[in-house]
């Protein structure tokens, strides 16, 4: 018997009848054989992790646009601690642990530059609409590897797209997966906005920090155990769904409307507006990659792809590369 069997033969002891077993898999577009020492959703989240979309979240804003500090969350600490807490649940309700990572570390990864400011930009001027968690799909089957794509399995692949909104993902890993991206950016961004001067713990609602805690931890904790007691058959928050919901529509209001907080993001906004009509005007100046999508699928779905894979940085200087005089030497 392999490693691989081994784990399986465990997942089939151990895990919750619910769980999604890796030798059940939905499988993969293209048949590969399989490894002799991980699972299929193991060897996921190893594609997943050395993929270069899952490196370029390193530089790419969660909330704060440019912060001046390293302990503000970037997209990537952002995945990380979603990926935690995913896990945690997941263990705690004796669900696939594998799979609930690999959901878990690839369900951002075309997230765009300066957080949901430029994917709003390019769902507004691209014909075909724009939207990360699908964006993300994409980026797995048909951008990542020179045009390859990662060949995640069915189940990783639906835990990515339907981690956002709409339809809820056919697994309990991935419905893990989407209550965990809630918590942690709920948490995190409250602690952000403090850490930023845009919020004191005091302006949080007092009978929410009765409630929840009034620190990071506990607030995790408290969304973390209300998760777990509240999810059996289905995935949920249970009555604590209305203060989730209740602290989110404070958070709009405090943070993620403030024109403190958001005092950049109109010039991040019109940096991606004009970078996408200019490629649009000209897919020449698009790297070969991204023009042979262009020649093959339309030129707005290339431009979208090339926008949406920059980080920051590397955004503003392909915006400055074509948009600011440089000096003449």
């Amino acid at each position: 018997m392999s490693i691989r069997e081994e784990i399986e033969r465990r997942e089939r002891e151990y895990l919750s009848g619910r769980a999604a077993f890796s030798d059940s898999t939905r499988g993969r577009a293209i048949k590969s054989a399989p490894c002799d020492i991980r699972t299929e959703y193991q060897r996921d989240r190893d594609r997943v992790i050395h993929s270069k979309a899952f490196r370029r979240l390193m530089n790419k804003t969660q909330v704060f646009l440019s912060p001046e500090g390293d302990h503000y969350r970037t997209r990537l600490t952002h995945t990380l601690e979603v990926c935690q807490i995913a896990r945690t649940v997941a263990r705690a309700l004796s669900l696939n642990e594998d799979l609930t990572e690999a959901i878990a570390l690839g369900h951002d990864l075309g997230h765009t530059p300066f957080g949901h400011a430029g994917e709003s930009v390019l769902n507004e001027v691209c014909p075909h609409g724009f939207v990360h968690a699908e964006q993300s799909v994409r980026v797995v089957e048909a951008l990542e590897n020179g045009g390859r794509g990662l060949n995640l399995t069915f189940e990783v692949r639906d835990g990515i797209r339907r981690h956002s909104s709409g339809q809820e993902a056919e697994t309990l890993e991935g419905r893990v997966v989407r209550y965990a991206d809630k918590i942690a950016y709920m948490s995190h961004d409250i602690d952000d906005a403090i850490r930023a001067g845009v919020l004191t713990r005091e302006d949080i609602p007092p009978h929410l920090r009765k409630r929840l805690g009034d620190t990071k931890s506990r607030r995790i904790t408290a969304f973390v155990d209300a998760l777990i007691e509240n999810s059996g058959e289905n995935i949920g928050l249970g009555p604590c769904l209305s203060l989730y919901e209740e602290l989110r529509s404070f958070l709009f209001e405090a943070v993620y409307f403030n024109p403190a907080a958001k005092k950049e993001e109109g010039k991040a906004r019109e940096m991606v507006r004009y970078l996408y009509l200019h490629f649009t005007k000209k897919p020449e100046g698009l790297p070969p990659e991204y023009q042979k999508i262009a020649g093959e699928a339309d030129v707005p779905r290339a431009v979208c792809d090339y926008i949406s894979g920059m980080s920051d940085r590397y955004c503003v200087a392909v915006f400055e590369g074509l948009f600011i005089p440089r000096s003449w030497a």
